[in-house]
């Protein structure tokens, strides 16, 4: 009996880890393409399934209907974020741009919650609460959806930087100037990978907004996006995957056992020590260049 609870908690641990790497795929996307520490990227994640209901709600369609016009409008924030906010800092100390992050993240926030308010929303997916069985494992199906998202969206990012613009985009991240000296539009590809960030923060929304509901804690889904990040290496998408199954099941595994020892709170205590740890012993992360610097 103890197995099959260790293996349900391990699995649908890992089945939501990887809904984390849906956040952290954003923060990666950025940094890999312009060394930018996005804090925005939780925000974002709140603003996209705010967009769905708003726009099923207006326009009288369906929540299906709504997410296309919801990416399509994400996509056009993050390079209008990038244009109006980030581009005159560019050649400024990188604690500048961070700082600046940050301030979008409380800006939409505040945005957000003059215009909808506090109060919770559904997200209704048609996602049936039923579980899935797995033999004897009961599996949470919005998870196993989730995971499924995040690993098509990954593999689609995945083959981008391996197309021209991925590679230009890597060749901005590495060198802004020699990247200018050869004629290439550094800020239309640090516009692009804010755009794409944010087409990754409206999935991850939506799919953690049909899970929990559409509010304000949407946006505390960064300190997990950020714990799977560093954790995976701020420049990997692969390594944002493997490290969001590893937190996910750690912390699913020790929520399970330990809360009802503790009285909960177990799960933030995992990602703090998960995140602390990683930047003291392996700064890099798992699969980051060695060359990148702890912010």
């Amino acid at each position: 009996m103890d197995i099959m609870y260790f293996l349900e908690l391990a699995v649908n641990g890992g089945l939501a880890g990887l809904m984390y790497a849906l956040v952290a795929m954003g923060i990666v996307l950025i940094y890999k393409s312009s060394s930018v520490p996005n804090l925005a990227q939780g925000a974002l994640t709140m603003l996209g399934p705010y967009l769905v209901l708003a726009f099923a709600g207006k326009l009288g369609i369906s929540i299906w209907a709504a997410i296309p016009l919801a990416i399509v409008s994400m996509f056009v924030i993050g390079m209008a974020i990038e244009r109006i906010a980030l581009r005159r800092l560019a050649g400024r100390p990188i604690v500048m741009i961070l700082m600046m992050t940050l301030g979008i993240d409380i800006f939409i926030r505040a945005t957000a919650l003059t215009i909808w308010g506090g109060s919770g929303r559904n997200m209704p997916l048609g996602i049936s609460d039923s579980p899935l069985f797995l033999g004897p494992l009961l599996v949470n199906r919005a998870y196993a959806i989730g995971a499924v998202v995040t690993m098509v969206l990954f593999g689609v990012f995945m083959f981008f930087f391996r197309t021209r613009m991925g590679v230009v985009l890597r060749a901005i991240a590495d060198d802004y100037t020699a990247s200018w000296s050869v004629g290439i539009s550094v800020e239309r590809g640090v516009a692009l990978s804010w755009a794409l960030s944010a087409v990754a923060a409206t999935a991850a929304g939506v799919l953690w907004g049909s899970v929990q509901t559409v509010d304000q804690s949407l946006s505390m889904l960064l300190l997990k996006g950020i714990t799977v990040g560093v954790l995976g290496g701020l420049d990997s998408i692969g390594g944002a995957m493997l490290a969001g199954l590893l937190l996910g099941i750690l912390e699913n595994v020790a929520s399970g056992y330990l809360d009802p020892l503790l009285g909960g709170g177990t799960r933030e205590l995992v990602v703090a020590a998960v995140l602390i740890l990683t930047i003291m012993i392996r700064p890099h992360g798992l699969f980051g260049r060695h060359d990148i610097e702890r912010i």
